[in-house]
């Protein structure tokens, strides 16, 4: 089966949807419309208060909005959707035609069904002489008979509305339940007549309305009914997914003001998130949802494009380490670093991981005081070699274990009494040091200590050397502010720079400024 690769996969095409999708279209993201074919607003001939398209045809409006979204490259198939999942990198859509979609972010946009209470004859006349919103439809029949039928307590706000555009207005409230007296007494100043029996049918008279019939048979005569259907929302395809919904008339979708829902790759618009909201509305919302998704992709591609450059980078500068130490039999002098080891001695005993071994002299010195140690470096060869040195030492597996693993990204889980990292620098100005301390600082244990060992400075033999050939070098101090670590965990024991007597490369003797960080934990 073949699955095709989109940005957005909007669901519903009409104007919330279309909206959305013009947005997505616009901002040059590869965008599918799915479109069922049936619009909330397909019953009605004329729409009203959308500037602009006042008394326009609602499918008219949607052929242009189609036409325009297919401008910008949208594509708008004729279908429905059984089921959306969740996969690695997206969402996938199944369609009820058996195709099969992936996208990195999806719009739901399927709008609501109106349910008219059961009263016979009331269908027939949706859209004409059976209306919901007096703002869409109330100037057309007003200063005309009109009845109201209340369906909920929260739907006799309706009554007073529809009192606007005629004087002329009847209340059916056997839905609605008992009315309050304050409600009576307004009604009754307003001159809107109450009927309490139950509406049984609808007269008609040559296709158009002439009255409702309540049960006992009374014809009460009305030229228009505006009623407040119960919102109906299908989101069946979605029920994998188990996305919050708001406590309000049939459960719409819980949005945010972009239309984001509990996941994080789907948003919703129009009906299905707010259910009486009009065109203009639905419109507005679909836009923002749309330019939503876009800023999300936007801020995923860039999350990707660094991480892309990261990896090319370690890739690089682990093949630089590998090549470092294979060109020769012995790179280090096998000894353990004086200022590491002056550190150790002082603590007690227990598990430990290093952090950029090398070829494991710190790593072996550790197992030969006694703690229990895991060591690892990017170099295969110079794993092998600190296996080896081990091996000479008589220690074994238990002791000390040496893995080939990038700090940046693949640390032993832990948790380890000390975690432990000596002149762990790279020629890169933006090697991760910092990132990596702190991934090491989550593996070492409650009580445990992190020691990070790091050159202060440059060494004085290359000091006069091209500044760009340096790695970049702070202060402990520096380096514990940018760590940011919580104060509350974390006591600092040592925050120094300690001078090591050395010999230069020609033998001449010198000094090194070691800097140590010793922290330890909560």
């Amino acid at each position: 089966m073949d699955i095709r690769e989109w940005d957005a996969v909007v669901i519903g095409g009409a104007v919330a949807g279309l909206s959305a999708a013009q947005m997505l279209g616009r901002a040059r993201r590869r965008t599918l419309v799915i479109d069922g074919g049936a619009p909330r607003n397909r019953f009605a001939a004329h729409m009203h208060g959308v500037l602009g398209h006042d008394g326009a045809e609602p499918a008219e409006l949607l052929a242009r909005g189609r036409r325009e979204a297919e401008a910008y490259g949208v594509v708008v198939e004729s279908a429905t959707v059984t089921e959306v999942s969740g996969t690695a990198d997206g969402l996938r859509i199944v369609r009820a035609d058996g195709g099969v979609e992936h996208a990195r972010a999806v719009v739901v946009a399927t709008g609501i069904r109106d349910a008219l209470p059961d009263i016979d004859g009331l269908a027939a006349h949706w859209g004409t002489s059976v209306l919901h919103c007096p703002y869409c439809h109330g100037w057309e029949v007003g200063g005309r008979r009109l009845g109201v039928i209340a369906t909920s307590p929260a739907s006799v706000h309706q009554i007073d509305l529809v009192r606007q555009w005629s004087e002329d207005v009847t209340a059916f409230t056997a839905l609605a339940g008992p009315l309050a007296p304050e409600v009576r007494e307004r009604w009754d100043a307003r001159g809107i007549r109450i009927v309490e029996r139950p509406v049984r049918s609808v007269g008609s008279g040559d296709g158009r309305l002439t009255g409702l019939v309540d049960d006992a048979g009374t014809t009460h005569p009305v030229d228009a009914v505006f009623v407040a259907p119960a919102p109906e929302v299908a989101l069946e395809f979605l029920s994998g997914l188990r996305l919050a919904r708001a406590d309000q008339p049939g459960a719409p979708l819980a949005v945010d003001a972009t239309g984001a829902t509990s996941h994080p790759r789907i948003w919703a618009a129009g009906n299905v998130a707010a259910p009486f909201g009009n065109v203009p509305l639905s419109m507005g919302a679909g836009s923002m949802a749309g330019a939503a998704v876009n800023a999300a992709l936007v801020a995923e591609d860039a999350a990707h494009a660094v991480a892309a450059r990261r990896d090319a980078r370690a890739a690089a500068r682990n093949a630089h380490w590998e090549e470092r130490y294979a060109e020769g039999t012995r790179f280090w002098s096998g000894r353990v670093n004086e200022t590491t080891a002056a550190v150790a001695r002082t603590l007690p005993r227990g598990t430990a991981l290093e952090i950029g071994c090398g070829e494991g002299a710190d790593a072996i010195w550790l197992a030969e005081q006694g703690w229990t140690v895991t060591a690892v470096d990017v170099s295969p060869t110079a794993i092998s070699r600190a296996r080896v040195a081990a091996a000479e030492r008589g220690l074994t597996d238990t002791q000390v274990r040496f893995e080939t693993a990038d700090a940046a990204g693949d640390l032993p889980p832990g948790p380890f009494d000390l975690v432990v990292s000596s002149f762990l620098h790279s020629w890169e100005h933006d090697f991760p040091r910092i990132d990596i301390l702190r991934r090491a600082a989550a593996r070492v244990a409650p009580g445990g200590r992190l020691l990070a060992v790091s050159h202060a400075a440059v060494p004085p033999w290359s000091a006069h050397d091209d500044a760009e050939d340096h790695p970049v070098l702070l202060t402990p101090a520096q380096e514990l502010a940018l760590l940011g670590l919580d104060p509350a965990v974390w006591t600092v024991e040592l925050a120094e720079v300690r001078a090591r007597e050395t010999a230069a490369p020609d033998g001449r003797p010198a000094h090194l400024d070691d800097g140590v960080l010793l922290l330890r934990r909560a």
